[in-house]
């Protein structure tokens, strides 16, 4: 489990999974009908714990295991899309210099941001640049850049 944050300065054993692999060796252990947990029943709860994590916090766009996935329901791929975006959002409003529909912010992102946009993505880019107090929607349908 450890091996999967070396390098990018994270630790990813943490106490709660060493718990689990404990709880998955006994449960695996019983499942054998003994009540020793031996080698053979960590070595199991340790690959089902792998795959599991495999399976949930794989990034689909890289295929490299991402934390973040887990964290915050993001890849750090998509979130730096969605940073991307919220500059180019910024971007085009302030040269614009004027109230925008967000269908046609959301036209005008689609227009140029091809690879990996849909309309999740432009919504939390939205929702992080209004929590950010860089935009403000005006009504149902419309963002104005927020007067700072």
């Amino acid at each position: 489990m450890r091996s999967v944050g070396m390098g990018r300065g994270r630790v990813t054993a943490y106490p709660r999974q060493l718990e689990s692999l404990i709880r998955l060796s006994e449960a695996h252990a019983r499942m054998r009908l003994s009540n020793v947990v031996e080698e053979m029943d960590v070595s199991e709860a340790h690959r089902i714990q792998r795959e599991a994590l495999k399976q949930a916090a794989t990034d689909p766009t890289t295929g490299q295991i991402d934390m973040e996935i887990l964290m915050t329901g993001l890849s750090a791929t998509n979130r730096a899309k969605q940073l991307e975006l919220g500059k180019f959002i910024v971007s085009t409003m302030s040269k614009a210099q004027r109230h925008f529909k967000i269908s046609e912010l959301y036209d005008l992102c689609k227009e140029n941001y091809s690879s990996g946009f849909n309309q999740t993505t432009f919504d939390l880019a939205i929702r992080e640049l209004q929590e950010q107090n860089k935009v403000v929607q005006t009504s149902n349908r419309f963002l104005k850049l927020r007067d700072i």
